[in-house]
């Protein structure tokens, strides 16, 4: 039997109130603690990974290197190191860049509602993921992959669609504070 993962419920500024079950939140469309993370090599590339077709949403999707919740009583850089090894075979030094709040209804009924906290790394460590997770994986470029989002936006899950803007502007404008941001020259 499988074990209940329950995540962390958080108001508008992030402040946790209480846990419920991770279905139950997402069939409530509960505000729950989550997070997004984005490695690139060191030619600046994007690390995607092809969500699994047995994924409980956004099967088989393209979406950033790694997405998850924090367990109830889990501190979000833990898990962010945690989901990364288990999901994309992957150890990678990860920095906090920003956080930002989206809701979106999926085709199932079920429904997303986060406090996204996202990372960046920059590694050339190969991923070796877990297939029920990941179904494929490759490198694209950020001109390309903002290119494809316009061009076939239906290929991508909706929180790429919406926070990639936003890490563009964080790439911009913290390029000169956070000196591996260096390595990308889409910026």
């Amino acid at each position: 039997m499988t074990e209940k993962e329950f995540l962390i419920l958080v108001d508008e500024n992030d402040q946790p109130w209480g846990k419920l079950e991770k279905l139950e939140v997402h069939e409530l469309g509960l505000l729950h603690r989550a997070f997004s993370v984005f490695v690139f090599n060191t030619k600046g590339e994007l690390l995607l990974q092809q969500r699994a077709d047995e994924k409980y949403h956004s099967a088989g999707l393209w979406t950033n290197t790694c997405c998850s919740h924090p367990h109830y009583g889990e501190n979000t850089d833990d898990a962010v190191e945690r989901r990364l090894k288990e999901e994309m075979g992957m150890h990678a030094q990860t920095d906090f860049a920003f956080s930002f709040l989206y809701k979106s209804k999926f085709e199932n009924g079920l429904i997303e509602h986060e406090y996204d906290h996202v990372y960046f790394s920059v590694s050339d460590e190969l991923p070796i993921p877990a297939k029920e997770e990941v179904k494929d994986w490759k490198y694209m470029s950020l001109d390309l992959l903002s290119e494809d989002l316009k061009n076939n936006p239906n290929h991508y899950t909706e929180w790429l669609k919406i926070c990639f803007v936003q890490m563009l502007t964080h790439l911009k404008t913290h390029q000169s504070t956070q000196p591996y941001l260096s390595v990308f020259n889409y910026v």
